[in-house]
């Protein structure tokens, strides 16, 4: 079952309960092998990133008790260091892009590390050298065998330093934070990445006796201390998840509620939509979306054409960028989306283009879409996902579409959404899983 058929055009209605963040779980996950005492976590999401990331953790000798579906013990007692250099962690750290997020703590605890290139999303250039710049600074040695595409780690002796990140890049920011919190000495870092799953990291951190202090700035102190004990930790919603909800919601004239949202947490995002002209009701702690006929982007104050870009944190965050595209195509309006952080994102729009949309793309890095005010329906297309936010993208736009759609690729969306099909299913939704053969063109 390697496709998702859908039939558009319905409204859907009900309640839907977000995941567990994927970006904040590779992170937390990683944090367990810090200390050899037990830490708790729950509200992990289960999907493939994540699934690959704790097993991996299982093979180098932790261990692992899962006590319901959605929260795990680690106890990073007995690690097999010898792993590393194994055939098995060559091939599974290989496909894992969070694998990275390993060597930070390994550093910090034992001194060394290794770690084969890491794989994941084909959305541009994701650079690592952030991570390794890091730990150069804080004394770390490492070598990059081009035979066997393997990073050596020697980290000895680390030393707290001033280390100015050269991108504010989350993984990076995190690794080196964790590297951080048992070198010798403090450690300032500065430009260093602020979004949520950064600040749950490292409150996590402090409560297994780590001392940082700037939580929430772009500016982090680390003092660095000799041992870290065992903790509790509950992970926040996906915001990702929550905006791809809302974006469902406008697309598809629904009403619908999601559940438990965390709203503090999710910065700017619901103000995007609502430039878009969707209206959200804040409930408590749920977002409503009443089902809408018609949504008009708001142009800026002078007149000109909305432009909406991803930045850094507090900034809007690339990964809904997709999903506001999707969304802009049935507003009423014209809206400029311009992708800054990753190049080749906006490469599925053809896609869109194919089911009617309005869309010029002008570069690898911007598209114009001329909103159709649903005067013109979306029509169903067999289509492949290239990565997991348009791959979801692209689902939305077919559960809006008038007629049959087939995406492909949907392994590509399991890795980042938990039983997504399931969940739109008991919102009304028309999708099933199928066995098709992918198109040859």
């Amino acid at each position: 079952m390697n496709a998702f058929e859908i039939i558009g055009g319905k409204p859907l209605k009900g309640e839907i309960t977000p995941q567990g963040a994927k970006n904040e779980a590779l992170q937390i996950i990683s944090a367990v092998l810090l200390t050899e005492k037990k830490v708790t976590i729950s509200n992990i999401p289960d999907i493939k990133d994540v699934n690959k990331l704790i097993e991996l953790l299982s093979d180098l000798g932790v261990t692992i008790e899962r006590i319901n579906k959605d929260t795990y013990t680690f106890e990073a007692k007995n690690i097999d260091l010898d792993f590393f250099q194994s055939a098995t962690f060559r091939t599974k750290g290989g496909s894992l892009r969070g694998s990275i997020m390993i060597v930070g703590p390994l550093l910090a605890r034992f001194g060394k590390a290794a770690i084969p290139k890491p794989g994941g999303d084909k959305i541009g250039r994701r650079r690592l050298d952030t991570h390794f710049l890091g730990f150069e600074k804080l004394g770390a040695r490492f070598d990059y065998d081009a035979k066997t595409n393997f990073f050596t780690v020697d980290a000895t002796n680390l030393k707290g330093t001033y280390i100015l990140l050269d991108e504010a890049s989350v993984t990076g920011t995190a690794n080196v934070v964790m590297a951080a919190v048992l070198a010798k000495g403090t450690t300032t870092l500065y430009n260093a990445a602020c979004e949520p799953y950064l600040q749950q990291l490292c409150k996590m951190l402090n409560r297994m006796g780590a001392k940082i202090s700037g939580i929430g700035s772009n500016l982090l102190t680390i003092e660095g201390v000799t041992k870290l004990g065992g903790t509790e930790h509950r992970m926040l919603p996906d915001m990702i998840e929550i905006g791809s909800f809302i974006g469902l919601a406008a697309m598809t004239q629904s009403e619908i509620t999601i559940k438990d949202v965390h709203f503090e947490e999710l910065g700017i995002i619901p103000d995007i939509f609502r430039r878009l002209g969707i209206q959200l009701e804040r409930r408590g702690d749920d977002l409503f979306i009443p089902a809408q006929k018609h949504y008009e982007i708001e142009s800026f104050i002078d007149g000109s054409i909305m432009t909406i870009a991803d930045a850094p944190w507090p900034g809007f965050t690339p990964d809904l960028l997709s999903i506001i595209l999707v969304v802009a195509t049935q507003a009423k309006g014209t809206v400029l989306i311009h992708q800054k952080m990753f190049e080749s994102r906006l490469f599925f729009v053809d896609k869109l283009i194919d089911m009617g949309a309005q869309i010029i793309l002008c570069d690898p890095h911007r598209a114009t879409v001329i909103g159709l005010d649903r005067k013109v329906k979306l029509k169903g297309l067999e289509m492949t996902s290239p990565d997991i936010r348009a791959g979801v993208s692209l689902l939305i736009a077919a559960l809006s579409a008038e007629g049959t759609s087939i995406i492909h690729n949907i392994e590509q969306i399991e890795r980042g959404y938990q039983n997504i099909d399931e969940r739109l299913l008991a919102l009304g939704a028309n999708i099933k899983r199928i066995s098709a053969e992918k198109p040859s063109h």
